[in-house]
């Protein structure tokens, strides 16, 4: 099975070559490709003087279109499922290969990496855990499915949803939003708990002065997505 892990990075100079040592170490069976967001700081430098395997975006994209880009690219190079690692240190590769095994086992077409089954590690601010619940208890009520942690990026899909993504991704705060496209599509959806660790680099594209814009942009974009035929 090919596998492959996505890495979005938009200015993560201070965090990339730690991503990817990590992932070399705790996933070597994974390829990987950097998607570089038209980063402004040396992002670039590194990751060619590392030999990376990266996508210079030539524009700016937003977190939406460079995780759609990796989509892309897996599915056109024939990956049998893609899995999103964010390159600020966030996500722990080593949960990868038993999210692998949990979707293949269980014949799911997403897995999701939770923070808020087992409630260990990393748990995000006050505020965010509010928001966090409020898109728990929104996707719940509009597809039936508990999702515990709707913001998680670290999300695995197989072929069928790579499709999917590669050619329809939300472009702003995409994981709610996508979340729900799929659910309508009846694609089986599962969690399970992993740690999370703070930010280590990088800038949160989600500011306290974004907060409420970014409530009411997602809320309206999720309603939009159910109806829509």
């Amino acid at each position: 099975m090919k596998k492959l892990i996505i890495i979005p990075a938009y200015n993560e100079s201070e965090n990339i070559e730690k991503t990817v040592t990590a992932i070399e170490k705790e996933a070597p069976d994974f390829d990987y490709v950097i998607i570089n967001d038209c980063s402004t700081d040396n992002t670039r430098k590194i990751c060619e003087k590392n030999h990376y395997n990266v996508i210079n975006l030539p524009i700016n994209l937003g977190i939406g279109g460079a995780v759609q880009t990796g989509y892309r690219y897996g599915y056109e190079e024939g990956y049998d499922l893609a899995v999103q690692v964010d390159g600020d240190g966030q996500h722990d590769p080593k949960f990868l290969g038993m999210m692998a095994d949990y979707l293949e086992e269980h014949n799911l077409d997403m897995v999701i990496g939770s923070r808020f089954i087992n409630k260990e590690g990393f748990q995000s601010s006050g505020t965010r855990r509010i928001g966090i619940k409020y898109f728990t208890i929104l996707i719940q009520i509009l597809t039936g499915k508990k999702i515990t942690d709707p913001t998680s990026g670290l999300r695995m899909a197989n072929r069928d949803v790579m499709k999917i993504f590669a050619y329809d991704y939300p472009k702003d705060y995409p994981e709610p939003e996508s979340v729900v496209a799929i659910l309508r599509k009846k694609k089986k959806v599962e969690e399970i708990p992993v740690i999370m660790k703070a930010r280590e680099g990088g800038v949160s594209s989600i500011s306290p002065k974004k907060s409420i814009y970014y409530m009411i942009k997602v809320t309206l974009a999720i309603l939009i997505e159910r109806i829509r035929k």
